[in-house]
């Protein structure tokens, strides 16, 4: 019997708590929702890294209603292959530089546009940069929830001798993801350029498909190309937004209270991603130094040999329809301004 009454007595007091809980909730009413997220970085890089404190900053400001599961490593596929499908719906969300269905994005990468964090910042988050995110939308069935760095600024590398000047790239085979300014860049420097995947890029470096690519220190160190290229330069030549694409009809059947939950999350999301990369980037550098292979760190007279050799690029996306001239004004005077 007294048994009996203690089972009884804490079956009550969990009913008790559930019902505390319930009532602590405010959005038991709203429904549950799953938001799949890819990404092509591996475990320990920034975006990996903001990419679950922001899963967990979801469920706990939703209760629990809203559940982001994250995959990372390109587990989803390619880039592409994941904005593909988060444009079908097949998926929620990815993030990563993939500016193939939002080529307006491209305008932010242009080659030695910026030189600091703040002028990062401040391009990334103007009026400017809101106005080619809506766009989105319209062309592409997504919505860009947060627009952060996608990693640092980019470096050259190769197998074959140290860059020190644009001559240096003349008759090189540098890898791109197919992004236009890259390969617009390598050729005003005189080199030639191939397209491998993101996840495919260690095995090409490896068996000479490319004899270089670019980078951030931090996604070197973290898919360790050091093992396959010898020399490296510090040009800190161009940086990539990142944009968190999701899909605009899920996005659009979200209660408000979710929709405002997630945003906030995302934007926390990106500054601590960006605060991940500042903190992370010499030290990655470092570890290439210890591998053994070169870096070589331009003197501001050589670095203005490589910027003076990129300035056609920049007439280039005006004429080809990323910006207009006017964009282009604007981007300038929101860096001066920084």
């Amino acid at each position: 019997m007294k048994k009996l009454l203690a089972l009884v007595l804490a079956a009550m007091m969990l009913l008790c708590a559930f019902s505390a809980l319930a009532e602590d909730d405010p959005y038991k009413d709203l429904g549950h929702f799953d938001m799949m997220v890819g990404h092509a970085q591996p475990e320990g890089n920034p975006r990996w890294v903001s990419m679950e404190s922001f899963a967990e900053e979801v469920a706990e400001k939703t209760h629990g209603h809203v559940t982001v599961t994250v995959f990372g490593n390109g587990q989803l596929g390619t880039e592409k292959e994941m904005l593909e499908q988060v444009v079908q719906g097949v998926v929620q969300g990815m993030r990563g530089g993939q500016f193939d269905f939002s080529p307006r994005l491209l305008m932010f990468t242009l080659p030695f546009l910026t030189n600091t964090r703040a002028q990062v910042t401040a391009l990334l988050q103007s009026d400017l940069a809101k106005k080619v995110c809506a766009e989105a939308e319209e062309t592409t069935g997504t919505v860009i929830i947060n627009l952060c760095d996608a990693g640092g600024y980019r470096q050259f590398s190769n197998s074959k001798h140290p860059i020190t000047k644009p001559e240096d790239l003349v008759g090189l085979k540098m890898r791109t993801n197919g992004m236009k300014t890259i390969d617009m860049t390598f050729v005003a420097l005189g080199a030639t350029t191939t397209t491998i995947p993101y996840a495919d890029l260690y095995m090409g470096l490896k068996t000479g498909i490319a004899d270089g690519q670019e980078n951030p220190w931090v996604n070197v160190e973290g898919m360790k190309f050091y093992e396959v290229q010898q020399y490296f330069t510090q040009v800190n030549y161009q940086f990539h937004p990142d944009p968190f694409y999701v899909n605009a009809e899920w996005w659009n059947s979200l209660p408000e209270e979710f929709q405002t939950i997630i945003s906030e999350a995302a934007t926390a999301m990106g500054a601590y991603n960006d605060q991940l990369i500042d903190e992370n980037s010499e030290a990655a550098k470092q570890v290439i130094k210890d591998s053994g292979a070169e870096v070589y760190e331009p003197t501001a007279e050589e670095l203005q040999a490589f910027q003076d050799a990129c300035q056609g690029v920049y007439q280039q996306v005006v004429e080809e329809g990323i910006c207009t001239q006017e964009e282009l004004d604007e981007m300038l005077a929101i860096v001066a301004a920084a």
